[in-house]
């Protein structure tokens, strides 16, 4: 078993393993299972705070829901520092503001319409979202309701109306006042109504996006997606809005990259189910991606995109929204995040499931399992103190794990993926398209409905042509075969002499793989004016399969006029009056008459 304990103040890790977990691919560096940390992904992330090259964990913690939200700081395995939230944690991040010495990263809290910023580990700033267009109808109801025009319960019957069919939606005091009992309207009503009337909206996500530069610790914006539609990228110093984009539904997952001086983009979760795509040059999305169930976790993984949904599926994306791949999972998805290393040239993504395991996979490729005692509510990767392959996860018990990826661990794509090979997925080097090809392509642009139907054309000949061989070759029984899956037989024939007198030899051969076809006969019909023959019906032995059967029969021809005719043959089943091969025979002219 693997135990670990702080080494003083450095926040170091001292590891002790043992031949149980030889072959796995993760140290048991901490496990806390009354951590008390209530989280998701999006609160939780890895900063270097006091510029020391210490990596500390932030998390933003909801507390029971209702109380004790707080912001905690974690070194090694204990805990730093914790700070109280007034609200509800929606989102943390930590970004570089300024260019001041010592470079040491600030936290933002994004909580309600305000974003909380800490420098230091103190209160720095507070940002407020702009507040919204307010009902002009329902500014009036309330005026109306301030001068005593009308008493509390028209008021509510009159915002009512006014929530059913307005475009702008009620303020959170109308909201509130509807909710209330008949007997405590009154008060309210008392209380509220020589405040204006204000309608503000609350962040659902956050993100950072470079400055100028793409170094690591060059500075960054905050980007925050409202819930009314909105995306606004707020300056790291003044913290004033630069730039503001549109959404056809509420953002509730965000990942961005790029640089805001040069190009960006902004991949978008939205709760309509579908994710849009914005870039620099359009305040509105550049392609959307609709996807067939609710997303629960997007991620980016180089030049594409990673979402998983409801369904218990993983979906690969390109980031003009195209659809590269799918992984189905054996459980509901809880949580996703980034697995990046660096140094190994690695990336891969952690996938948190219901059923108490991480999977990680690179692409839609499975390359690693790891079980957890708990079902896991958040993950965060990277480094911590002073250890680069720090995996960090909470679970829904408030419980803290944390593992560290050995040095000589080797993920494999094929550890356990099924399907294609990899080299399918691979792009073949297509060759530059030629003058020639072009100028076909445009042909085929003018002249599509007549070269379609002079196709169709060509192909409804072509049938006809094949169904008239086919009817041909029926008739004359070029190559008689049987028509009866369950008896297959081949049979051709054979015609000797120059008359009057004919050697007619039927050779009969049983196609089956390994069934032998037995009662069968054979029976001829011919024009007795013409012909006679001494044996007419013929009983078929037993056929064994890839065996030729040679039959002989004698046919005479009785006239003088120098004419031929046909002579059919069928083979039937003992019993049965429909045939199972039927021939038709061509007979030579005879060269004289026989004698009776």
């Amino acid at each position: 078993m693997l135990c670990m304990s702080s080494t003083g103040d450095s926040g170091g890790f001292f590891l002790c393993s043992c031949s149980s977990v030889a072959s796995s691919k993760w140290l048991d560096a901490h496990y806390d299972p009354v951590a008390n940390l209530y989280t998701f992904s999006s609160c939780i992330a890895l900063s270097d705070l006091h510029g020391d090259g210490e990596n500390k964990l932030v998390v933003g913690d909801l507390g029971t829901g209702v109380c004790n939200m707080k912001l905690k700081v974690y070194r090694g395995t204990g805990l730093l520092s914790e700070s109280t939230l007034l609200d509800l944690p929606t989102g943390l991040v930590s970004f570089p503001m300024d260019l001041h010495e010592p470079r040491t990263p600030a936290i933002a809290v994004a909580s309600g319409p305000f974003i909380y910023v800490y420098k230091n580990l103190r209160p720095y700033f507070k940002f407020t979202l702009p507040s919204l267009e307010a009902n002009p109808l329902e500014q009036d109801v309330w005026s109306q309701a301030k001068e005593d025009m009308i008493d509390p319960m028209t008021l509510k019957e009159m915002l009512e109306g006014l929530r059913d069919k307005a475009e702008i939606p009620l303020s959170v005091r109308s909201l509130r006042f509807l909710m209330l009992e008949p007997q405590e309207m009154e008060n309210f009503v008392l209380l509220h109504k020589e405040q204006p009337i204000r309608r503000q909206t609350v962040i659902t996500c956050i993100g950072t996006l470079k400055k100028n530069m793409a170094d690591e610790d060059a500075v960054s914006c905050l980007v925050i997606g409202t819930e009314n539609g909105d995306v606004y990228i707020l300056d790291p110093e003044a913290f004033t809005i630069l730039y503001k984009m549109s959404l056809p539904s509420t953002p509730t997952l965000m990942d961005v990259t790029g640089q805001f001086d040069v190009e960006f983009r902004i991949t978008v979760a939205c709760r309509n189910g579908n994710i849009y795509i914005l870039r620099r040059d359009s305040p509105k999305p550049k392609y959307c991606i609709e996807l067939s169930s609710h997303p629960v976790a997007l991620v980016r993984m180089g030049k594409n995109v990673v979402v998983g949904c409801t369904h218990e599926t993983l979906h690969g994306y390109t980031q003009k929204g195209k659809k590269l791949w799918t992984a189905y999972l054996p459980a509901p998805v809880t949580t996703m995040a980034l697995m990046d290393l660096p140094t190994r040239g690695f990336q891969a993504v952690l996938v948190g499931l219901a059923n108490c395991e991480v999977h990680v996979y690179r692409d839609k490729n499975l390359v690693s399992t790891i079980k957890t005692p708990d079902v896991v509510t958040s993950i965060c990767f990277g480094r911590y103190g002073r250890e680069d392959g720090t995996l960090i996860m909470t679970t829904k018990g408030g419980g803290l794990i944390v593992k560290i990826l050995k040095r000589t661990a080797v993920f494999d794509d094929r550890d356990s993926a099924s399907g294609p090979p990899i080299a399918q997925s691979i792009r073949l080097n297509v060759p530059k398209k030629t003058k020639l090809y072009v100028d076909q392509t445009l042909r085929e642009r003018e002249n599509a409905v007549a070269m379609h139907r002079a196709f169709q054309m060509d192909l409804s000949r072509l049938r006809l042509a094949a169904a008239r061989a086919y009817v041909k070759a029926l008739e004359s029984s070029l190559t008689p075969m049987s028509a009866s899956l369950t008896e297959p037989l081949k049979m051709n024939a054979v015609v000797q002499g120059l008359g009057p007198s004919f050697k007619l030899t039927l050779n009969i051969q049983n196609t089956a793989a390994c069934r032998p076809v037995m009662n069968l006969a054979i029976s001829f019909l011919y024009d007795e004016n013409l012909y006679s023959m001494r044996t007419a019906f013929f009983k078929i032995p037993l056929l064994v399969p890839g065996l030729n059967y040679p039959i002989d029969t004698f046919v005479e021809c009785l006239s003088d006029k120098g004419i031929s005719d046909i002579i059919k043959v069928f083979v039937l089943r003992e019993g049965k009056s429909a045939p199972l091969l039927t021939a038709h025979i061509n007979m030579p002219v005879s060269e004289g008459i026989a004698l009776n």
